[in-house]
């Protein structure tokens, strides 16, 4: 399979989970230490191979548009402050391009699979895509990339594409996509928010996946169907791809999961990653 060089980060929607805060600040910009929590998303993805990247934003998405472009005032104050050592921490990646795609919040559909619908018409039939939400990240003490890692496994496995679970406590299983696994290792199925008792693994769907192009096909006729409650799920595309004959590999991943999608556990990933990285 190509190796990707393109991703498509979901980034829009109110936030509500993270209200008040998030009226003013866009989900994805809260911080996570010094730095947004989508830098950490959208490095990972650097990392990898990646030169274009796909925001799926709503119309307000300013905050994250203006962070990674240039600010030419900002860096002209700072040379004439004479700290002109901190240019490299405020430049844009060099090498690659940033899109903004606009999601219609008016659209009565709405879910995970709309961006990827949105965002399809840039991906070529023979090309291979990471997809990544903007609201969670992995964290791993050798620095390696995920994204590189996953692509590694599916290529060393012929898959077809591949995702990244991680393992969760299993109490916490009832608040996650949990992946099932046919008896080769392989994807079977996410099962959404199980029992400790009903669960098929304890690792999570933590939404990093590899696919290829062939699997946009897919996305368009199931947004073409009439889902009750205008909730497009990116997994029910998945289910229909794996159950159309082919395979996902799952890398199972040791990397600290770090989901900021509730204040609680927000709160806790930034005092990891102080901890990790004030030793």
């Amino acid at each position: 399979m190509q190796k990707p060089t393109k991703a498509i980060i979901p980034v829009a929607g109110y936030g509500t989970r993270r209200l008040p805060v998030a009226k003013s600040v866009e989900k994805c910009m809260l911080p996570l230490l010094n730095r947004p929590i989508i830098d950490y998303v959208v490095r990972d993805l650097i990392a990898a191979g990646v030169r274009d990247v796909y925001f799926v934003v709503s119309a307000e998405a300013q905050q994250l548009r203006g962070y990674y472009r240039r600010d030419i005032e900002l860096e002209e104050y700072l040379k004439a402050q004479g700290k002109a050592n901190m240019l490299d921490e405020i430049m844009p990646p060099e090498g690659v391009v940033f899109h903004y795609i606009q999601q219609d919040e008016r659209d009565a559909r709405y879910g995970t699979a709309v961006p990827v619908w949105l965002a399809g018409r840039y991906i070529a039939p023979e090309e291979s895509f990471y997809m990544a939400s903007g609201d969670q990240t992995l964290w791993r003490s050798d620095g390696q990339s995920e994204a590189a890692l996953l692509h590694r496994q599916v290529e060393a496995e012929g898959a077809d594409g591949g995702l990244v679970g991680v393992e969760v406590p299993a109490s916490d299983v009832r608040h996650y996509g949990i992946i099932r696994m046919d008896e080769q290792g392989r994807y079977a199925e996410i099962v959404d928010r199980p029992s400790p008792e009903t669960a098929p693994s304890r690792l999570n769907n933590t939404s990093i996946y590899m696919l290829p192009g062939a699997i946009l096909p897919y996305v368009d006729a199931y947004m073409r169907t009439d889902v009750r409650g205008g909730e497009y799920l990116f997994t029910d595309v998945v289910n229909n791809y794996v159950r159309a004959g082919h395979s996902l590999t799952v890398r199972a991943s040791d990397a600290e999961y770090l989901d900021c999608g509730t204040l609680d556990k927000w709160v806790a990933a930034n005092s990891f990653l102080l901890q990790k990285t004030s030793k």
